[in-house]
């Protein structure tokens, strides 16, 4: 097999951890979790939980990031990246994302939005990643002339082998059985910050179930909220079904 760097690009308290789980699980494949982060701490000062210890731990230099990131390394053919849109900062150069095969994992606002103000009570937008994600969606397809892959969080839970599969084909590349279990437990390849976001999945062993919820939102978030549902909804029209 060919060396293959795919990039998935997610907003917060999505499923992509859960995806990364789904890909390290393969024999073939290495993993990144969010390399950007303690650039985008450093840079931002937002105050996250253990910000100090992910910029202490991680590399603040985003020249350095994306030469490591375009450095496949390793004997495993496919080098998995998980990156948060939102790290994605305007000053970072994006003409290396047309080195790498880029996919998108999107999920419904509200329903992010219902989980992120637990730990982040009043995001902007831009914290939500979205309008990033709509950029990066937007670069890649002007420079491959190709709609990449979008998949959605329900979607995946709803029927996680079919999704999978689907995503493979779509990245050229065969599914691989082993993406649907893995061993709970926290890994070495989790960024220092698992203990303060990745506790469900750190508990899981697949990919749970998809339940609905209709909690409103805080009417603080109505804003946020029809900003954010106008991003999603360009990005959804494109998704694997």
């Amino acid at each position: 097999m060919t060396q293959r760097i795919i990039a998935m690009w997610s907003g917060p308290r999505n499923i992509s951890t859960a995806m990364m789980r789904a890909w390290e699980s393969r024999s073939d494949t290495r993993v990144v979790d969010e390399p950007f982060y303690a650039h985008y701490l450093s840079y931002t000062g937002y105050d996250h939980p253990g910000a100090g210890e992910v910029i202490r731990c991680g590399e603040t230099d985003w020249r350095v990031v994306i030469k490591g990131l375009l450095a496949h390394g390793g004997e495993e053919p496919i080098f998995f990246q998980k990156h948060m849109t939102q790290h994605m900062l305007a000053h970072i150069d994006r003409d290396w994302l047309g080195q790498v095969a880029n996919c998108f994992l999107i999920r419904n606002p509200r329903r992010m939005l219902l989980s992120f103000i637990k730990v982040i009570p009043n995001p902007s937008l831009d914290q939500t990643g979205l309008p990033q994600q709509l950029e990066i969606f937007n670069a890649v397809r002007a420079a491959t002339g190709t709609v990449p892959p979008v998949i959605a969080a329900k979607d995946v839970l709803l029927d996680p082998e079919g999704m999978l599969r689907e995503l493979c084909a779509a990245l050229g590349l065969s599914f691989d059985g082993a993406m649907l279990r893995w061993k709970a437990g926290r890994r070495e390849s989790d960024g220092v910050w698992a203990k303060h976001w990745y506790g469900a999945v750190e508990k899981s062993t697949d990919f749970a179930p998809y339940e609905e919820d209709d909690s409103p939102l805080p009417a603080r978030m109505n804003g946020i909220l029809e900003e954010c549902q106008a991003l999603y909804e360009q990005m959804a029209q494109h998704r694997i079904r």
